[in-house]
């Protein structure tokens, strides 16, 4: 059995580079907090709906996780199936593109409600492949190098939502009636995806074992459960996203705000992109590079930071460079977050299943992601702005003390489950 060498890693991180790249590319046309929030609010979608866009997406992500990976628990060909799972993505993507481009029912007063039950759909689906997509990463990298891997891969998939972002705004600008000038963004999103997930065909895997222990359900039940019990720094490290979940109302919230107050010209969502593209890559980079060499734990603290900065930024803002700079925020803490989150995961999983720890972080996230969401909502609907960020600053805040003083890095460690009491 030929062994999993640096050659292999590096050629998954060639072919990764090509595939972040299409997929960043194409999900600039259908960013969750710029584009999908003002394309509901010019479909005539209420604010608190367009606002809710990040956090309704976290959500909708997070609950088929457990799920699948449940149901995928022994899976051998983890090649086939993420790229099996990949075409929900595709066939809703595509819907999306031709409803929106050609069908009558974007003519539609509740055309936003067809919008957003395809992005539950879309949300969903996602849900859906990541957790195999986890497994998948987990076997074509080499865990010493697994931060840079992520790193630069999350620098190209800016790039590719940076070259996404002009063409969004030269679309926009062209002579395209709305909503079709969208449904065409749409329909990029639908091929670049494509081209993504057949990228996955060339990736080398490791060796699976000749033989290999099947897990029952009930076994992986059992396992969740000690993970859920015994396992403390864990425990520290989701109280802290408990208070991160701040950031996902907050990103649906700034677009809808900043129109509000300074009345741009919706093809300005292609210069957030952009900006938010760019800054995205370079702490994508640097985030990996961090990581490896002191601990993720450090480039999660950097994350929460800028999403700090980006609301704090909000609060107090004067003019359209003032939101400029709140979108390169929005864009340093995605960059440091995405690297060091999945990065994070296989630190404390260990030799344990990743797709379980994955599921559960999302899983478990999920009611406190709803919960800001309401409570957002119910004072944007107040028209209480400046209320809301003070209170996602303040949440924030206090992720940080979380993460800093009670999470240990669990950089190059097994991390131990305590044993049952």
């Amino acid at each position: 059995m030929k062994k999993f060498n640096i050659n292999d890693h590096n050629h998954n991180q060639n072919f990764n580079i090509i595939h972040e790249f299409f997929w960043g590319f194409g999900t600039a046309f259908h960013t969750v907090y710029a584009v999908v929030p003002l394309f509901l609010k010019k479909l005539g979608a209420p604010e608190a709906i367009a606002m809710s866009s990040t956090g309704i997406f976290s959500i909708l992500v997070a609950f088929p996780m457990l799920i699948t990976a449940a149901l995928t628990r022994n899976i051998i060909n983890v090649k086939k199936s993420v790229i099996k799972v990949h075409f929900l993505i595709l066939i809703v993507s595509f819907i999306m593109g031709y409803v929106f481009s050609f069908s009558e029912l974007a003519k539609l007063e509740f055309a936003w409600k067809i919008y957003y039950c395809l992005f539950i759909f879309y949300g969903l689906s996602i849900g859906i492949i990541v957790p195999i997509w986890t497994e998948f990463l987990d076997k074509t990298t080499i865990k010493a190098h697994r931060g840079k891997f992520f790193g630069i891969g999350f620098s190209f998939n800016s790039l590719g939502g940076f070259v996404g972002g002009v063409s969004l705004q030269k679309l926009l600008k062209m002579d395209i009636e709305f909503p079709i000038n969208f449904g065409y963004g749409f329909f990029i999103l639908c091929i670049s995806l494509t081209i993504g997930t057949l990228i996955f065909l060339f990736y080398k895997e490791k060796p699976t074992p000749i033989q290999i222990k099947r897990k029952s359900i009930s076994e992986f039940i059992i396992e969740t459960k000690t993970i859920i019990k015994n396992h403390p720094n864990f425990h520290n490290y989701l109280f802290s996203r408990i208070f991160y979940c701040a950031s996902l109302p907050a990103m649906g919230l700034y677009a809808i705000y900043c129109q509000n107050k300074f009345q741009f010209q919706i093809d300005q969502v292609g210069i957030f992109t952009i900006l938010n593209v760019i800054s995205m890559g370079i702490s994508s980079y640097l985030s990996g590079h961090i990581g490896d060499k002191y601990g993720h734990k450090i480039s999660m603290q950097a994350a929460y930071i800028f999403q700090l900065l980006a609301v704090i930024l909000a609060i107090y803002a004067k003019n359209m460079t003032w939101v400029y700079c709140i979108f390169i925020c929005i864009g340093c803490g995605q960059g440091y977050f995405m690297p060091s989150a999945m990065n994070l995961v296989y630190d404390f999983a260990g030799e344990r299943d990743k797709k379980t720890y994955m599921a559960l972080i999302d899983s478990f996230l999920a009611p406190f992601a709803l919960l800001f969401l309401l409570i957002i909502g119910y004072l944007i609907n107040q028209n209480s702005y400046k209320l809301s960020f003070v209170i996602l600053g303040l949440c924030l805040s206090i992720s940080i003390i979380i993460i800093h003083f009670f999470v240990r890095n669990p950089k190059n460690k097994y991390e131990q489950i305590l044993p049952n009491s």
